[in-house]
C-alpha cells in the first residue's frame, strides 16, 4: 500500500490540524487489534451504545477512561500462580489482555458502563451545547428565536 503525505494539509486548513491528525493515523499502516470484538449500534439520533464481548473478564479487571475525545477501554487479567495453571486441550476463549480506543465525535458524553453475560455495555449521547444550536433570528429585531 502505498503511504500519503498529508503535511501538506498542516499549512493549509488553520484550526484543522486535529483532522489531518486523525487522516494521519487512520493512513498508517499499523492494523488496529482485533480483540475484543465489538458493536457500534445507534439507539436514537443522538444515543450510541459500544458492546464489547469480555469473556472472562471481571469488573475488577476492567478500566474505561474518557480524555479528550479518545475512549479507551483496558482489560487486563490478574497473573494467577504457577499452581493455578491449566492444562488446555483447546482454549477458544482468549484471556490475554487488551486496550482498545475509539474516536469520539465532538459533544459526545459517556454516560455509563455495564458488565453482564460477558458484554460490556458502553452508553454514548451526543449534548450539543445551546450555544451552538442553530438559532431564528426575527427580521427587524433584537431578539433571537431559537428554532427546532
Amino acid at each position: 500500500m502505498r503511504t500519503v503525505d498529508l503535511s501538506p494539509l498542516y499549512r493549509s486548513f488553520i484550526g484543522f490540524d486535529h483532522l489531518a491528525s486523525l487522516m494521519d493515523a487512520a493512513a498508517s499502516s499499523d492494523k488496529q487489534p482485533s480483540f475484543p470484538p465489538y458493536n457500534i449500534e445507534a439507539l436514537d439520533k443522538d444515543k450510541y451504545r459500544i458492546t464489547m464481548a469480555v469473556a472472562g473478564f471481571s469488573d475488577s479487571e476492567l478500566s474505561i477512561e474518557s480524555e479528550n475525545n479518545t475512549l479507551k477501554v483496558v482489560g487486563v487479567k490478574e497473573s494467577k500462580g504457577e499452581s493455578d495453571e491449566r492444562k488446555f486441550i483447546h482454549q477458544g476463549i482468549a484471556e490475554r489482555n487488551f486496550e482498545r480506543k475509539f474516536q469520539l465525535g465532538d459533544h459526545v458524553k459517556v454516560l455509563g458502563a455495564d458488565l453482564a453475560n460477558g458484554l460490556l455495555s458502553i452508553d454514548l449521547q451526543r449534548e450539543i451545547p445551546e450555544a451552538l444550536k442553530p438559532r431564528k433570528i426575527a427580521i427587524g429585531s433584537d431578539k433571537m428565536l431559537e428554532s427546532k
